[in-house]
């Protein structure tokens, strides 16, 4: 059994491209490691007063690289590496991603003097857990919507239309899809009043947990699956059998028990992923085609 009371690889769909101890060190320390270094970037960051600016795409990369090393070396499928084409495709996306991201923060800038209450008085040790909080549940919120929508699923469903789930097509999403999440949660930030620096320390968790869930990897937490979202989780949120498609957080789990669409139990994996309707979106290398969907007239259902 490893750190975390599992079976190492008993889910596994291939053999480790590590020894059997070795694979057995990673997959037990592959977490622990990440929550760690997000942890102390975010520490050194607030202390040596470096600029946010500069260490969130840093730490992005660095947490791609440590992500992308594990699902070489620890993999939960070796038939979900991507190709040389879906690599080509997933950059194009996540080029997408980054802008988006980057207006979204724009908008909710200029937004922030009108709305913003200026500050919510509390000390950085108690604005922090509330930004995570926060921003968690407005994500949950929207991203739920995002699958019971007709509407935003047409922008959503970009994101699972790939029959395989790594690190790499994280980053397809639909442009319009990430302006409207990602600015609502940053605008419900500054709404509220929490400060840059608890937002900036939240948001490299956010970031950390956002690849983590995606990863290709075969690693388990066992009894922290019911707080903190997982790959183990998030596997099953992109299933094509919906019954078992929830999970709709991707850092934090809480919000699933909260509200009833908490599916997994250990050992549970989906027998596929993607959609149930392929047809009812362009396929992943269409990128324009998935970005004119939402303006087109509807291909299928949901899914």
């Amino acid at each position: 059994m490893d750190a975390f009371g599992q079976t190492p690889g008993a889910a596994a769909k291939a053999t480790p491209a590590t020894g059997l101890w070795a694979g057995a060190v990673l997959r037990a320390a592959a977490y622990p490691v990440l929550l760690a270094a997000t942890a102390a970037t975010g520490a050194a960051a607030l202390v040596l007063g470096w600029p946010p600016a500069l260490v969130s795409p840093a730490f992005l990369v660095g947490v791609l690289l440590y992500l992308g090393a594990l699902e070489r070396l620890i993999p939960y499928d070796r038939q979900w590496h991507p190709s040389r084409a879906e690599w080509r495709w997933y950059g194009v996306y996540f080029l997408l991603t980054m802008a988006g991201s980057a207006l979204a923060q724009a908008l909710v800038t200029l937004a922030v003097g009108a709305l913003s209450p200026g500050g919510t008085g509390a000390r950085l040790w108690a604005e922090i857990p509330g930004a995570l909080l926060t921003g968690s549940l407005a994500g949950y919120l929207l991203h739920r919507l995002g699958h019971t929508n007709p509407l935003l699923w047409r922008l959503h469903g970009v994101h699972h239309v790939p029959g395989k789930v790594n690190v790499a097509n994280n980053g397809v999403n639909h442009l319009l899809d990430i302006v409207l999440v990602q600015g609502t949660v940053q605008l419900s930030l500054a709404v509220a009043g929490f400060s840059g620096t608890s937002v900036f320390a939240a948001g490299l968790f956010v970031t950390a947990q956002g690849y983590f869930v995606h990863a290709n990897i075969d690693v388990r937490i066992g009894r922290l699956n019911h707080v903190l979202a997982s790959p183990e989780q998030h596997r099953l949120h992109h299933s094509t059998a919906l019954a078992e498609a929830g999970h709709y957080g991707s850092d934090l789990s809480v919000w699933d028990h909260l509200f009833g669409s908490y599916t997994w139990r250990p050992g549970r994996v989906p027998a596929a992923v993607g959609l149930k309707d392929p047809a009812s979106f362009p396929g992943t290398g269409e990128i324009v085609a998935s970005l004119l969907h939402p303006l087109l007239p509807r291909r299928g259902g949901s899914g």
